[in-house]
């Protein structure tokens, strides 16, 4: 096939971007960065094309759609800096861009696997997250709900479309991480970590890091991913993309430390430390993998502590 990767230069884009190669596929990776570091060893492959441009051109999306046989909608302003710091980005780049998207799709007839999050669930206590599970989201004057929100309205235009016969597969990742993730001090909690860790500082953990979460290697991720661009049987469904090992901050700190033999030790912050504004933490995040296993049929099968050591090991040598 030949597959369009909206986001293809970022993280898991360029994951998923080697996988379709090693298929046999041709790609090609809509970015709006250029020079990006995590698809530099792809530039030279001859079934692989780096267009540089971004999803608020309806244009070049028309263009690229034509192309394709397939569609990956990875492209989205993601990471909490992003959140409380540029809202409107945030909003304008996940809806607007995947509305022009999915009309692209629409227009050629193209299968659509979209990137959410498990962030549409919110604060929701009932764990683990169920797909059908109830939306629980703060009050619109935080900002740390817009990505939330984002993604959830970016949902709701793939349902809409579906209705109109477009074939749509949603997948909510919860907490992806592994080799080429942000870059160190920045986005996620792993690279953050990671930063201190490599510097031999304290890992800084937000309040008492009693804070779960369910942390997914990357090659998991992708396997799923590439799974949903090819069953029929996962079309038109909000699917958890995740594993149910459930860690708490403090444990994951911990444990980073550990496997990277690193000096360093886990202090605790307030949130205001690190955040001035906009921002409210989650307690639980684990998701339901049921769906994922029966119509994608993908298990996670890298432990956090195999995962982590991968990760620690590639930032390393970076």
């Amino acid at each position: 096939m030949k597959v369009l990767i909206t986001g293809g230069a970022g993280f898991v884009g360029s994951h998923l971007s080697e996988a379709l190669l090693e298929r046999g596929d041709e790609v090609i990776a809509l970015d709006r960065w250029d020079g990006q570091a995590k698809v530099r060893h792809l530039l030279g492959h001859r079934r692989f094309q780096l267009v540089v441009d971004s999803v608020m051109n309806a244009e070049i999306l028309d263009a690229l759609a034509a192309q394709a046989d397939l569609i990956y909608h990875l492209a989205g302003v993601v990471g909490v800096e992003h959140y409380v710091a540029d809202p409107y980005d945030v909003l304008s780049v996940n809806v607007n861009g995947t509305q022009n998207l999915l009309r692209a799709a629409y227009k050629h007839g193209r299968r659509v696997v979209f990137s959410s999050t498990s962030e549409v669930y919110g604060r929701n206590p009932a764990v683990p997250f169920h797909e059908d599970s109830d939306r629980v989201l703060g009050t619109t004057q935080i900002d740390r709900w817009c990505y939330a929100t984002s993604k959830a309205a970016g949902e709701h235009f793939c349902f809409a479309f579906a209705r109109m016969g477009l074939p749509v597969v949603v997948l909510r990742y919860f907490n992806v991480y592994g080799p080429r993730l942000d870059r160190l001090d920045s986005g996620r909690v792993v690279t953050i970590f990671m930063g201190q860790l490599l510097r031999g500082e304290p890992l800084t953990v937000i309040g008492d890091g009693s804070q779960t979460r369910a942390f997914t290697y990357v090659a998991d991720a992708v396997r799923a991913t590439v799974e949903a661009g090819l069953r029929r049987e996962a079309e038109g469904w909000a699917i958890n993309v995740g594993s149910e090992e459930e860690v708490t901050i403090r444990e994951l700190a911990a444990r980073m430390i550990k496997l990277s033999g690193s000096p360093s030790r886990m202090i605790s912050v307030a949130k205001e430390a690190v955040y001035d504004r906009g921002y409210e933490d989650v307690p639980r995040r684990v998701p339901s993998v049921r769906r994922m296993r029966e119509l994608l049929g993908v298990r996670a099968a890298v432990t956090l502590d195999e995962g982590l050591g991968r990760t620690i090991e590639w930032f390393k040598r970076q």
